[in-house]
């Protein structure tokens, strides 16, 4: 029965991790979409709707899983909170499963004015679905943006540990989502130009498969025509684990100690606790 129950709170789990990284790649993937192919909109738009996608992803799992919908998260998570690694590659999966569909739906709707802007379905347009060192015409090399997205993701784990650490001045749990999500915003205004703020392997992925498998014969290469999928999977997992090493060597460490939730999930609310 325990192993029944186990079983089925982890199906929530992933099944909470899917949608949430859904809903962050419709509102992501559609508003560069809609910029770039549309034509509407520009780049402040295209943070803003990120940052605000970010937040309602988390809004909609974070009672049931956390609302990682991001491996990088996942994985620190699980290095320094002690987060089940067993659950690290069902949650990875889910997270890219997710945005996998999303990126599918996204290419649906705007099939017609891709189409137009893009009859070849080219490096062009691209960068609706996955990222691109330069965002594709800046003169920025794959070594170039790997260190970006090391930085940009040690730099959104460090943040995100700081917002979530019940020790530290976190907001409360139901504004939480409402701040990451601000960050998410900040960091695609200010480091958004070397490689396109992936800071998040699942969400440049997914959306990757999609366009391959609905046109974009390039998509696993970059405007230099070398192999780039990698680089926002590796720099973002290496990344996440830096920032959130150093948020527990230069803040955590230093912190009272207190009672805290099971790692990698939101506190219930306090009316409801016990």
């Amino acid at each position: 029965m325990a192993e029944g129950r186990s079983d089925r709170r982890l199906l929530g789990e992933l099944a909470a991790e899917f949608a949430g990284t859904a809903i962050l790649i419709l509102f992501g993937a559609g508003v560069v979409a809609q910029v770039v192919a549309g034509g509407i909109g520009d780049h402040d738009s295209i943070a803003w709707a990120w940052g605000l996608g970010v937040t309602l992803g988390v809004y909609t799992a974070a009672r049931i899983s956390g609302a990682h919908l991001n491996p990088a998260v996942t994985v620190a998570l699980a290095v320094f909170k002690g987060f089940s690694w067993r659950k690290v590659l069902p949650y990875a999966l889910a997270q890219t499963l997710g945005a996998f569909v999303a990126a599918l739906l996204v290419r649906w709707n705007y099939a017609e004015v891709l189409a137009k802007v893009d009859p070849g379905h080219t490096i062009k347009t691209q960068g609706v679905f996955s990222t691109l060192p330069g965002n594709g015409t800046l003169p920025v090399t794959q070594w170039g943006a790997l260190r970006d997205q090391i930085i940009g993701t040690a730099i959104l784990l460090f943040l995100i540990f700081a917002i979530s650490d019940e020790r530290n001045s976190a907001p409360l749990a139901n504004l939480a989502p409402v701040i990451v999500g601000l960050l998410v915003v900040a960091i695609g205004m200010a480091w958004g130009t070397d490689a396109g703020y992936a800071i998040n392997p699942a969400r440049d992925f997914g959306p990757r498969l999609a366009s391959f498998f609905t046109g974009y014969g390039s998509a696993f290469r970059d405007q230099y025509g070398g192999l780039y999928f990698w680089v926002p999977i590796i720099g973002p997992l290496v990344g996440g684990v830096i920032g959130a090493g150093l948020y527990q060597l230069l803040v955590a460490r230093f912190l009272p100690r207190t009672d805290v939730p099971e790692p990698g999930r939101t506190p219930e609310p306090a009316a409801q606790a016990g």
